[in-house]
């Protein structure tokens, strides 16, 4: 079963619906920090490895990936020791990296258009935005932000999957627990499979980007 595929097919959780509440600060930074990373996957005058590097600059600050790969999970990041650890915090992150630009590709060079949040509580919002395609074609993307003590960071994306809106670390989670409990909790085996994972996804990169 392909990544994709295997991505699609799992359960869906939806966030518990609650009143849309203005944040201005938390849209804004999504707002900025989207436009640059779907920027970078467009930059002129650079080779495709250089800007896959921008772009993957550009995630790196925009979204907490060891509380994302934390998050996913689950029980199990306080059964790692420390050194399990550092090896499936490396592994999680290129992992994730090859994920979002694999998705994110279907978006290169468009401007994004907030169309409302909804805080959570204080510390958590959800950020709608519209991405309209050169096909004229409007995509949803929702980005889960937290903000802790006035910086904010992104942890977790829903994007448009072969018509569905996916929220990626919830799939993931799904995904990478279900490994676990399947091999008592091995970090070789879900790091093997999360390798497995990012290669076929890089070996779906188009051969040139333009």
């Amino acid at each position: 079963m392909s990544v994709r595929k295997w991505i699609i097919s799992s359960a869906m959780l939806a966030f518990a619906a609650m009143p849309a509440m203005a944040d201005t600060q938390t849209e804004e930074y999504v707002r900025a920090n989207a436009n640059d990373v779907l920027a970078s996957l467009n930059a002129p005058g650079l080779t495709p490895e250089q800007r896959r590097e921008q772009f993957q600059s550009y995630m790196d600050e925009f979204t907490n990936l060891d509380a994302v790969a934390k998050f996913v999970i689950g029980k199990y990041a306080k059964r790692f020791t420390p050194e399990e650890m550092d090896l499936y915090l490396e592994t999680f992150r290129n992992y994730a990296l090859v994920v979002y630009e694999f998705y994110f590709n279907e978006y290169r060079g468009q401007d994004v258009k907030v169309t409302g949040s909804t805080d959570r509580n204080a510390r958590d919002s959800i950020v709608d935005t519209e991405i309209v395609r050169a096909d004229g074609q409007e995509l949803e993307v929702r980005w889960r932000v937290l903000n802790r003590g006035g910086k904010y960071q992104v942890v977790d994306v829903a994007l448009n999957a072969e018509g569905n809106l996916i929220w990626l670390a919830i799939e993931q989670q799904a995904q990478f627990l279900s490994i676990l409990d399947q091999n008592n909790g091995s970090v070789e085996a879900l790091v093997a499979k999360i390798n497995s994972m990012t290669d076929e996804l890089i070996a779906q990169r188009p051969s040139e980007d333009s």
